[in-house]
């Protein structure tokens, strides 16, 4: 493996990992039953990176030839769910702190997963249309949480709340330019992740949103 694709590789796992304990998290706070949280908890790891391949014409998407992904995702769901229900009593008691933490690995997987938009599109020989490349990564970084949102009964959280989608084009636009001025796969990935991240923790502490029309 070149340094390359470790790092592709260590963002990929990174980020579903962090989606799927953040669809799983939320999953549990509606209620969903051990099947519909590990469903949930995938399909939010897994889901971004399906429409990315789709986009870029890669078929069948890499998640249906490649395993381990799908793989880490269960795992980490099904984990998620054991913990929760064997500490169901300290979990009621502390939601505001899990959902700190939900918040923090939601914003870490959308750094992972926006970052890892952005390099798919580039190896495939779209770095000169950076407009592909930048939106690839919000694509790839946003899909999953708003699936998990609408199999939540939920308006997706990057349409109404929390600088989502914005935090996503602002790490894809920071890969795809450190990218194009031979900064370094490390520094250009973690650059990439610590912006999203930070956006969306500044989001939540500040309480930062888009404005609406104010209809009430």
């Amino acid at each position: 493996m070149s340094i390359t694709e470790i790092i592709r590789f260590t963002t990929d796992m990174s980020g579903a990992v962090a989606c799927a304990m953040s669809g799983s998290l939320v999953a549990i706070d509606h209620g969903l039953d051990l099947f519909g949280v590990v469903f949930v908890g995938c399909v939010t790891a897994t889901g971004g990176g399906i429409m990315r391949d789709i986009f870029l014409g890669r078929l069948p998407p890499r998640v249906f030839t490649n395993y381990i992904y799908m793989s880490v995702a269960l795992a980490t769901s099904l984990i998620v769910f054991v913990v929760a229900y064997v500490m169901r009593e300290s979990y009621k008691n502390t939601r505001e702190r899990v959902d700190r933490i939900n918040n923090f690995f939601d914003a870490l997987g959308l750094g992972a997963f926006s970052a890892g938009g952005v390099e798919a599109a580039i190896s495939s020989g779209y770095v000169e249309n950076w407009a592909l490349c930048i939106l690839l990564g919000m694509v790839t970084g946003v899909g999953g949480g708003m699936l998990r949102d609408i199999m939540t009964n939920e308006t997706p959280y990057v349409l109404r709340k929390r600088i989502y989608a914005i935090a996503s084009l602002a790490g894809s636009t920071v890969y795809y330019h450190l990218h194009i001025f031979h900064v370094g796969a490390a520094i250009t990935t973690i650059s990439s992740i610590v912006i999203v991240v930070f956006i969306r923790m500044a989001a939540t502490a500040f309480k930062w949103n888009m404005p609406r029309v104010p209809l009430k």
